[in-house]
């Protein structure tokens, strides 16, 4: 009987062994599948964005239009192919006849086959045809004669004064200067080529070192006018910004804008987020309307404007998820942004309930379509997120700045008036690389934030800068 319950005791021993043995088992195995599941997980989202990084253009990520060689596709689809050429209400720009010709040549027939010579008094004017051509380009010396005299009375010698700013035996006016800076500036011209290029013009080969010390001086005399655009900026009802790398002195820089449909101003700063944005340059700080951004986290860190987000950075992370990802909600949400942007305005007024409620209905779809950040077990470091997650909460956290278009008239869906002003420094970049000094930077930056808003007033740039030579222009006048 003893033995008997001593074999039973052995017996529910092992298997309470045995079981516990299990369990452990048990544990150790969903600990591993935990693991291989997260692991897992970070190599889909791995792959993901390696598919994503070649599949990306222009259309659906953050890259410039350039790199998509012949590929290129308009940012929005168009409606419908129409006619070729001139549409119905454009104002063409055909070359007219103009009434007063600088010169005339009169082409007169020879005489008849009779032998009769016409005379003047016998000439009928039939047609006329006018050729516009460029005269053979030289510059124009003045001379400066500078004489004295000696008082007969007195012996007090008098000497007359040059005008000022003629300063030298020879040197260049403020035309050429003006004109240098153009190509140099604007039309990012190299000084060699500049130099080339006034050998062939006008017989005189401009010296490097003019060009540059007529940027400076342009650059002197522009800091007035610039202080005036930097407070139209600033007391504008809506303003656009946008920043861009910017190679200065071998160094990343940034050149950043702050921009409006008539002002245009730019400046150069070491750091692209708050440390520039809060600087004495920026002009963020007095700004007290609506901001047009790309959603760059260092502008929600002033709290005196209002915050509307770029619809066109929007539809490029949209289509890259449709593309890379095959996510039905970002397909939903892009179809939605574009008909909301194409609906008339008093309508999205009327509708305004509905837009909102639609919105966050398919905010929800994409948050339960995009897995919630996960952590490998053991690992160090950040939550690996998707870029769909990190969309879908931009979206749901910046509700009000993404909709800002939709409810108020003044603001635009996108941010191309920034990107627009701040491109030029791209194609300067690609022809020069970079810029040698940080001052060489700056001297671009104010100058080209000049004729930027010269051009949007149609304003002629040549003259407003010969204007800035002489100590004033249209915005100091």
């Amino acid at each position: 009987m003893i033995k008997k319950g001593l074999d039973k005791n052995r017996k529910t021993q092992e298997l309470i062994d045995n079981v516990d043995s299990l369990l452990k088992r048990v544990s150790s195995l969903e600990a591993e599948n935990a693991f291989i599941k997260a692991e897992n997980y970070e190599l889909k989202v791995e792959v993901a964005e390696l598919k994503a990084r070649l599949n990306s253009n222009s259309s659906n990520s953050s890259k410039p239009p350039s790199s998509d060689g012949y590929k290129r596709k308009p940012a929005f689809p168009q409606k419908g192919k129409g006619k070729q050429g001139g549409q119905k209400g454009h104002k063409g720009r055909t070359l007219q006849q103009v009434a007063n010709p600088d010169k005339i040549v009169d082409c007169n027939p020879g005489k008849c086959d009779c032998g009769h010579i016409f005379t003047k008094d016998e000439l009928i004017l039939s047609e006329t045809r006018q050729v516009f051509d460029i005269p053979q380009p030289r510059l124009e010396v003045t001379e400066y004669q500078i004489h004295k005299a000696i008082c007969p009375e007195c012996g007090i010698v008098h000497k007359g004064r040059a005008p000022e700013g003629v300063n030298a035996p020879a040197q260049y006016g403020n035309g050429v200067k003006a004109y240098a800076v153009l190509l140099n500036v604007h039309f990012k011209l190299p000084f060699k080529k500049i130099q080339l290029l006034f050998g062939d013009l006008f017989g005189y080969s401009i010296n490097e070192s003019t060009v540059y010390s007529a940027t400076q001086q342009c650059y002197q005399e522009l800091e007035k006018s610039e202080e005036m655009i930097k407070t139209k900026v600033a007391e504008s009802q809506v303003a656009h910004a946008d920043e861009t790398g910017l190679r200065v002195a071998g160094k990343l820089h940034w050149l950043h804008t702050a921009t409006t449909s008539l002002y245009t101003y730019l400046f150069v700063h070491e750091k692209r987020g708050a440390l520039a944005l809060k600087s004495d340059k920026s002009i963020l700080d007095r700004f007290t309307g609506w901001l047009v951004h790309d959603c760059w986290s260092s502008y929600f860190g002033f709290a005196k404007f209002k915050h509307a987000i770029c619809g066109a950075h929007i539809l490029r992370e949209l289509q890259g998820l449709i593309e890379n990802g095959e996510r039905k909600w970002a397909n939903i949400f892009k179809m939605f942004l574009m008909n909301v942007y194409q609906m008339p305005f008093e309508k999205r007024v009327k509708r305004r309930r509905h837009i909102v409620s639609k919105y966050r209905f398919i905010c929800d779809l994409g948050e339960k379509a995009e897995p919630p950040p996960k952590k490998t077990p053991g690992s160090r470091g950040r939550y690996k997120r998707t870029k769909g997650r990190n969309l879908v909460e931009r979206l749901i956290r910046e509700q009000d700045a993404v909709l800002a278009f939709a409810f108020n008239k003044e603001v635009p869906f996108t941010n191309n008036l920034a990107e627009r002003d701040i491109r030029p420094a791209k194609v300067k970049q690609k022809i020069s690389n970079c810029f040698r000094t940080f001052t060489g930077a700056e001297i671009y930056a104010r100058i080209e934030g000049f004729v930027s808003t010269a051009r949007k007033q149609n304003r002629n740039v040549y003259s407003e800068l010969c204007d800035t030579f002489k100590g004033y222009n249209f915005i100091t006048k």
